[in-house]
């Protein structure tokens, strides 16, 4: 645990300052208010486009093809990434179909609050249900979480953070989510990404899968 902590404290501080701010700003505002307000950022053309594209880094076709080729270097890391990607992705899914009735920013101003003035980003299609938690920010943050937790590179962990955080405040920029969504959705990706990093990274059964999916050196 000593050597689990000295390697990740830092990835883990940048996340649980980020998570205190939004539990601040969650437990002391209503969404919309958040909402508008984060929504004064939009305007810029690079930010927008930014964006407006970064936020793919939370689609599933990113995360099933990020895991086929770290399975293709590694099993085990490649093993590990997917699962948590996809234990996480079907608890938000089941949540946000099954368990709340949540509407979307777009539906919520369209609908019940029109004369509200939101900036939209040209060239988004935008979403109207099913809005917590977030499926983008569940996803980022299992997948970047668990590329930290597997990466012996400092510096490499903090870029995993920033994609995942970047990742996930775009949904909110973009107006796909409310602040509590991304916020619940990046909990959920974390929790999943540390709970299966340690049953796959304490059981020594596990050990003969750090090989690469093909064996060149023998073909």
């Amino acid at each position: 645990m000593k050597t689990f902590i000295k390697n990740n404290w830092l990835y883990f501080f940048l996340y649980l300052l980020v998570l205190i701010i939004a539990a601040y700003y969650l437990l002391q505002f209503d969404k919309v208010y958040i909402h508008l307000k984060i929504n004064k950022l939009v305007g810029n053309p690079a930010i927008d486009v930014f964006f407006k594209y970064f936020t793919h880094l939370g689609d599933g076709v990113f995360a099933i093809v990020l895991c086929i080729i770290i399975l293709i270097f590694n099993i085990r890391k490649g093993i590990f990434v997917l699962a948590t990607y996809i234990l996480s992705g079907i608890t938000t899914s089941v949540l946000k179909n099954y368990c709340y009735d949540s509407n979307r920013p777009h539906f919520v101003f369209g609908y019940f609050l029109p004369d509200t003035k939101v900036n939209y980003i040209e060239g988004v299609d935008m979403m109207g249900l099913n809005s917590f938690p977030s499926g983008h920010a569940t996803s980022a943050f299992a997948i970047f979480t668990s590329l930290a937790l597997v990466s012996n590179n400092k510096y490499l962990k903090i870029v995993f953070f920033l994609f995942a955080f970047l990742s996930s405040f775009s949904r909110t920029y973009l107006s796909q989510h409310w602040l509590v969504d991304i916020t619940i959705g990046s909990v959920i990706g974390t929790l999943f990404s540390l709970v299966l990093y340690f049953l796959f990274y304490q059981s020594n059964k596990l050990k003969k899968l750090n090989k690469p999916l093909f064996n060149l050196k023998n073909t």
